[in-house]
C-alpha cells in the first residue's frame, strides 16, 4: 500500500512446475533411491582427484629436491611412481587407494629423510653463527611493550 496516495497492489505466488503430486514423490523416491550410488560415484572422483594429485606432488617433490635426493632413492622413488601410475590408469579406485597409501608411505619415509638431513645441517650452520647471547643473529630485537 503506498501510504502517499492510498493505492493497493496484491501479488500473488503460485508454483509453475507443472508436476503433480505423484511426479513430485516419485522425483523424491528416486533420489533416495540412488543415493547410495551417488555417493560411490563421489567417492571413486575423489579418490582418482587424490590420485592426481598424488603423483603430481611427487613429481614436483622429486624435482624441487633434485640432487638432495640420493640416486638410488631417486631411482626408488621414480620406480614407485611408475607403478601408481600404472595402477591409476587402470580406474579401479580400490586398487588405487592400496596402491597410493603404499606409495604414500614410501616416498614419506625417502623425502622424511631428507628433510631431516637439511634440518640437521641447518641446525649445525645455525649453533656456528650465534650472536653474543647465544641467539641467532639475524637482525631481529626481543623485547616487550604494552598498549595504552
Amino acid at each position: 500500500k503506498d501510504l502517499g496516495t492510498g493505492n493497493e497492489q496484491d501479488i500473488t505466488i503460485t508454483a509453475s512446475s507443472n508436476l503433480s503430486e505423484d511426479e513430485i514423490k516419485k522425483a523424491m523416491a528416486d533420489a533416495e533411491r540412488f543415493a547410495a550410488e551417488d555417493k560411490a560415484k563421489k567417492e571413486e572422483a575423489e579418490t582418482f582427484n587424490q590420485a592426481d594429485n598424488t603423483i603430481y606432488q611427487a613429481e614436483k617433490t622429486v624435482k624441487e629436491l633434485g640432487d638432495k635426493l640420493s640416486a638410488e632413492d631417486k631411482a626408488t622413488i621414480e620406480s614407485e611412481l611408475e607403478t601408481f601410475k600404472n595402477v591409476r590408469k587402470n580406474n579401479n579406485a580400490q586398487e588405487i587407494k592400496s596402491a597410493m597409501e603404499a606409495f604414500t608411505q614410501k616416498t614419506y619415509a625417502i623425502f622424511g629423510k631428507v628433510y631431516q638431513q637439511a634440518q640437521q645441517e641447518a641446525q649445525a650452520q645455525g649453533g656456528a653463527q650465534t650472536g653474543p647471547q647465544g641467539g641467532s643473529d639475524d637482525g631481529t630485537v626481543e623485547t616487550d611493550y604494552t598498549v595504552h
